[in-house]
This record gives structure tokens, sequence and C-alpha cells, in this order.
């Protein structure tokens, strides 16, 4: 390395951290792959094209993303599993779900997303930089996102008051909200640690919730004699000039007391303390988005206007970052209130320009921009399936460079080859020409308003088709109407429970966004005048570009009766 390139990477400690994490996540994934046998070579880094990138996938993140779906904007929403309340069991004063586990709601609001076709990616985002009018954010994988907008749900760090033991009891017995836990510790020996002014403001609260509470004011602290006597005369236990050196607890790990440095000892069942906060910026520094100190004197967050945009055009935050008081129902709403900003800002700025552009197509557009993506064999599963069936009318869908399509217009069928992408149609139809192929090719999207002919085709095919999950399953009724009378349908799609495993995740895609093949038997299971005739899996046909990652496929075939 040159001297040169050292003094340009000591002026950007955004982008060593992020090369660090990036070589520390390398180096974890090849540890995994050794374990379980798998090869260590490295994935090829891919570049996913989106409308919005969210990074943070909490209440606020994924309620802005389903937000978002509903307005047909394609998001990818990336998580590092690092909840504000992660170590929480239970959580409290959200309307219908009060007491529900905070996993438990984040599971569901990944489900809701997904059935809109956003995608939420399991990584962390380690850098995230200006890129002309578009932004890039880059992955831990080597990956990278290219989106117009990014909302910033990252939440907040806390930061415990220094006493031993304490954090091994945080989210349980030791809490910091009266709203979200304070009913939960009505009635027991509660202790307050103040460590800040701004903690005296909650006691009237706790006060309300049990009558043995005691507070510890941290020796150091001013704090007015006033309010001290007020606290007194209302029946609460003040001590100050404190100093809690360590939790108490019993023979079963329960919390039982704190411990001073003067080696007095308080009891309680439980405590409350005020932590210091910190907002996650880290991906985000080097565009200028710095934390500003919160009112409170606590900590710091990410200031916003009443939309949630930021100081940086195109960046919008949500969520805690924001406002560290938010509980988990305003932070939904919140990020709810940013999703339909983002999408206003979009849909104006598409308006100016007389367009309506797709971060989908430019996903696909991009995936094809360079050399070819697939092996250009056709699949081995489609082969086996129609080799009995008369030729006639076909339709590809998600067409790709058209493997498939080639091979069946080879074989005499009249094939209409259908992708969102005209980069992918164009090789196909240059490759058509050069084989002298009478292949159709159409440029539109499985989820359109009736995109196909209506019974128009003999044989429907769909190989590995990446089509957005829409709550009515449109995609799937749509390529169900276009097989004709007596006409095939074959659906082929990647065995799910193998791209769940380890060696998978590195990939930036969301398999559970998209439909699958279960999703078509379903359909087809509850639809009159259709009979299945093959659902099964196997192992994947030689030949394929992704055979030697993806070992077996689902293969659904079904025939229309009526």
């Amino acid at each position: 390395m040159s001297v040169n390139e050292v003094m340009v990477l000591l002026a950007n400690p955004a982008r060593i951290l992020a090369d660090f994490a990036r070589w520390s996540y390398a180096r974890s994934m090849n540890d995994q792959h050794r374990q379980s046998g798998a090869s260590t070579s490295a994935p090829l880094a891919l570049v996913r094209h989106c409308d919005v990138a969210i990074i943070g996938g909490s209440a606020a993140g994924l309620a802005a993303a389903l937000q978002l779906g509903r307005q047909r904007r394609s998001v990818i929403v990336v998580d590092s599993g690092e909840p504000r309340n992660a170590a929480a069991a239970h959580m409290h004063s959200f309307l219908g779900r009060d007491g529900t586990d905070p996993a438990g709601l984040l599971a569901a609001g990944r489900a809701e997303v997904r059935t809109y076709g956003g995608e939420v990616l399991s990584g962390r985002a380690l850098l995230v930089a200006r890129d002309g009018g578009r932004f890039v954010v880059e992955l831990a994988t080597g990956d990278s996102l290219v989106a117009r907008r990014i909302v910033v749900a990252t939440g907040l760090i806390d930061e415990l008051p220094d006493v031993e033991g304490l954090a091994a009891h945080w989210g349980r017995a030791v809490i910091h909200c009266p709203f979200c836990d304070g009913y939960e510790v009505r009635d027991q020996r509660l202790v307050q640690l103040v460590t800040h002014t701004m903690g005296l403001h909650v006691v009237p609260l706790l006060r309300q919730l049990t009558a043995r509470l005691t507070v510890l004011i941290a020796d150091g602290l001013e704090v007015k004699e006033a309010d001290i006597d007020t606290l007194a005369a209302g029946g609460v236990d003040v001590r100050v000039a404190t100093t809690a050196k360590r939790v108490l607890t019993d023979a079963d790990g329960r919390l039982t007391g704190v411990q001073l440095d003067n080696g007095t000892h308080v009891d309680a069942d439980a405590m409350l303390v005020g932590p210091r906060f910190h907002a996650r910026v880290e991906p985000f520094v080097g565009l200028g988005l710095d934390p500003a100190p919160h009112a409170s004197g606590m900590g710091n967050v990410i200031e916003v206007d009443a939309m949630g945009a930021t100081a940086v055009d195109g960046i919008f935050a949500a969520g805690s970052i924001t406002n560290p008081g938010q509980q988990v129902l305003p932070a939904a709403a919140h990020g709810s209130r940013v999703g339909g900003a983002v999408a206003m800002s979009l849909a104006e700025e598409d308006m100016q320009i007389a367009a309506r552009p797709s971060g989908s197509v430019a996903d696909w557009d991009h995936r094809y921009s360079g050399d070819p993506v697939w092996s250009g064999n056709p699949n081995g599963s489609l082969v086996e399936e129609v080799a009995d069936l008369t030729t006639g009318r076909a339709l590809d869908v998600g067409a790709g460079e058209g493997g498939d399509a080639l091979w069946l217009a080879e074989q005499g069928w009249a094939v209409t080859a259908s992708d969102i992408s005209s980069r992918a149609l164009h090789r196909i139809q240059t490759e058509a020409e050069r084989r002298d192929l009478p292949v159709t090719c159409e440029l539109v999207d499985a989820n359109a308003r009736e995109p196909f002919a209506r019974g128009g085709f003999d044989l429907v095919s769909a190989a590995y088709a990446s089509i957005p999950r829409t709550p009515d399953l449109r995609g799937i009724h749509n390529v169900l109407d276009a097989v004709a009378p007596d006409g095939t349908l074959v659906i082929l799609s990647h065995d799910l429970e193998a791209m769940r495993e380890p060696k998978h995740q590195h990939h930036p895609f969301d398999p559970d966004a998209y439909l699958h093949v279960d999703d078509f038997a379903a359909v087809l299971k509850a639809t009159p005048g259709w009979t299945i005739e093959v659902n099964d899996k196997r192992p994947r046909p030689a030949g394929s570009a992704s055979s030697t990652h993806h070992a077996h496929d689902r293969v659904l075939r079904a025939r229309r009766t009526s």
C-alpha cells in the first residue's frame, strides 16, 4: 500500500471500520463453512437496486417498509438483529398487542412486509455513501445496495450505570421506563438509581406504582433541597450522595438488593435506572449525518423535521434514534409516518420527470448489464417435464436470458418470452435472431393487471422467476389465467430449506419476499379445474450456472382440466 493510500484511509475512519468489519465477517463465514464441510471460496459480490434501503429492522424500520411496500416501492431492509428492547421478554402499552414477545412482533412485521414484496435481510450495513443521485449501502458480506432513498432506523445503544451485576438483570428486574415495565414491578421494593438530574422527573410515577420506593441519588449530583423535601414528604425514601457498587442476588440468581460503596445494603426486588444513550450512526458519518445532543443531556440523537427528513437530502430517520422516549407503539407509528413521507418524496420526484421508474426493473436491468448471468442451457427439470407434451403455444415467465425459451423454440413451440428487464429480453432477441428462432419477447411485469393473454398458452413455465409477493397473490393468478384449457403449468424454484442454511446466508436476497412453489400449489388446490401431476423435490440437473451452490429444486407440474 502506498503512502497516499494510507493517508486516504487515515482520513476516513468510517472506511477503516467498514473494511475491518467486512474482513471479520468473511473470516467468520469461512470458519462456519469449514465446520460444515462446505467450500470456503468467496462468493461473487452482488449489487442490488431498490427504491428505498432501510437500515434497521425493528418496529420503526418495518413500519416504514410496510408503508412503502403498499405504495408499490421496492424496499430492502437490512437488520443486524440488535433491537433496543432485545433483553425484554414482553412489551407493553401497544394497543392490541400488550404483553407480546417483542421477537414475535418483529416476526409478524417481517411477514407483513414480505407480503408486499419487501425484502428483509439479516446482516449489517457498514457504510452508506452518495453516488450521484443514489446512495450505495455497503454490506458486511461485501455486497451492496443502491437506493434512491435511505431510512435510518438503527435505534440507540443504552449505556448502563457502572454497577457490578446490573447488566445481567437488564430488561427484567432492572428496568428504565415506568410506562414500559413499571406495572410489572408494582408494590415491589423498587430502588431507583438517579445518576442524572432528569432521573427525578419520573419519581412521581414510581411513587404511584409502589409505596416501597427508595431513591438513591448519586454522589456529586446537585439536587435542590426543596425537591428532596417534596419527595420525602410524599413518603419516598430518598438517600443522597450514594454510590451503588453492586447488585445483590439470592441463591437462585434473583435480585434482592444493591450494595453501596459504604458497605450498606438496600433491599430491592427491582431497580430502575436511567441509562445514557448513543445513536447508532457509524455507517452514515461519511455523509455528514452527525448526531446532536438530546435536550435531556442524557445522550445524542438524529435530528429530523416533522416528516422524518434529516439534514442530509434523501436520508430520513425513524424511531428511537430520533426520540429516546418512544415506546414500541410510537416508534412503529413514527416509522409509518416516515415511510409515507419517503413515498411522497419519490412520487413527487417521479411526477417532475413524468415517469414511473421501478426499483425492481432497475435491479434486474443492472444484473443483466454485464457478463451473462446464467449458463444458457435449458433447465433439465423443465426438459423432463415437457418431453411428452404436444408442442403449441408456450409462455416463459421471467425468461431471464432465455435458456428455456430458446430451447422450447428449438423443439417447435411458438414461444413468448416475458420479463421485466428490457436488457434480458434484448439478449434473448439477439440470440433468437442469431439462431433463426421465432421467439416473441414481451416486456411485462407478472404482477401487472392482466399481463398475459388469458387462456392463450398450451404451456406456461416459470423457472426461478422472482415474482414479488402481493396480498392477493396476483402474480400466481395471472400465471394460472394464461394457461389454456388442457394446458400445462410448470413451476421450478429453489429449495427454500436449503437456502436458509448458513452457507447460503451471504446472498443479499430474501426468498420469502417472492412467490414459491408452495404458494402456487396452495392456489391450485383451492381452484377448481386443476390437477397437480407433480410436486416434488429433486436434485438440480447438471449444467446450470447455480448447480454448484443450489443442490435441489422444487418442481411443480399441473394440468388445467377445464
